[in-house]
C-alpha cells in the first residue's frame, strides 16, 4: 500500500471513529421521538457521517482526520471544495466507486493513493498538505 493510500486509510477511521461518537449523541436526541431501529442503526449513522464530512471538507478541504493526517482535498483547478461536492462524494464513496476500484485497480494504483474513484468522478486529488 502507497503511503499515502496508507495516510487516507489512517483519517478515514479516525473520522469513522469521530462519526461514531457524534451518531451515538443523535441518537440518544432522536430515539425520544423515533422507535425505528432502521432508522438508529442505518439512517442517522450514515447521514451524521456525510453531514460531518461535507461541514468539514467545505472548510479548507479537511476532516480531522485528514487534518492529523496532513492531508487536503482540493479540486483539480485548484478551487477549495464545498459542502456539496464533498456529500455527493461520500455517496458516490460507499456506492459506485467500490465497483470502479475492482474493475480499474492498476489505473487507480499509478496515481499513489491521490486519486481514487470518488475522486476522479468529481475531478478531486487528495495531497500531503504543507
Amino acid at each position: 500500500m502507497r503511503p499515502l493510500t496508507k495516510k487516507r486509510t489512517q483519517a478515514v477511521l479516525i473520522d469513522s471513529v469521530i462519526a461514531g461518537l457524534v451518531s451515538y449523541g443523535v441518537e440518544q436526541i432522536v430515539r425520544k421521538k423515533v422507535k425505528s431501529e432502521f432508522v438508529h442503526t442505518v439512517i442517522t449513522p450514515t447521514l451524521v457521517a456525510y453531514a460531518l464530512e461535507a461541514c468539514q471538507m467545505s472548510r479548507g478541504g479537511q476532516t480531522l482526520g485528514y487534518k492529523l493526517m496532513g492531508l487536503e482535498l482540493r479540486n483539480d483547478d485548484g478551487s477549495p471544495v464545498t459542502a456539496e461536492q464533498a456529500f455527493r462524494r461520500a455517496l458516490h464513496r460507499d456506492t459506485r466507486s467500490i465497483a470502479t476500484y475492482v474493475k480499474d485497480r492498476t489505473h487507480f494504483e499509478l496515481e499513489d493513493g491521490a486519486v481514487l474513484p470518488h475522486d476522479r468522478a468529481f475531478h478531486m486529488h487528495v495531497t500531503k498538505k504543507n
